[in-house]
């Protein structure tokens, strides 16, 4: 099979990895998640990022059950930049502990995972 044929085979693929992921975070402002979004895209760690929201989140924090409204940023990668893109949003965000959720994509469009391959490959330094 091609790879984007769902065999896990491709660019993105690093050994323990899988070769395309959808990464999800969220937070508390649409502002906040266009700029996690661009940074992400802008760095590479990320081929495009989605925004949804408002989402009605309810969850324990510090002993105290929470309503809140937030944005749901779900962003399109690969298994080798994951650690990337996790260590932009952890540096990036400005919640304590940011949701930071990896699902791995099984199937997709070839020429679509082909492009989320060539849109996060790191770009050389001149060093």
């Amino acid at each position: 099979m091609a790879a984007g044929a769902g065999t896990g085979a491709g660019i993105g693929t690093a050994a323990g990895t899988t070769a395309w992921l959808t990464v999800l975070t969220t937070t508390d402002a649409p502002e906040k998640a266009e700029a996690l979004a661009r940074g992400a895209v802008e760095a590479r760690a990320a081929a495009c990022a989605q925004i949804s929201g408002p989402v009605t989140s309810v969850y324990r924090w510090k002993e105290v059950v929470e309503t809140a409204s937030e944005w749901q940023v779900l962003f399109k990668t690969t298994g080798a930049r994951y650690d990337a893109l996790e260590a932009y949003l952890l540096a990036a965000h400005d919640y304590d502990t940011p949701e930071i959720i990896a699902t791995p994509v099984v199937r997709g469009s070839a020429d679509y995972l082909r492009w989320v391959e060539e849109e996060t490959v790191e770009e050389e330094t001149g060093e």
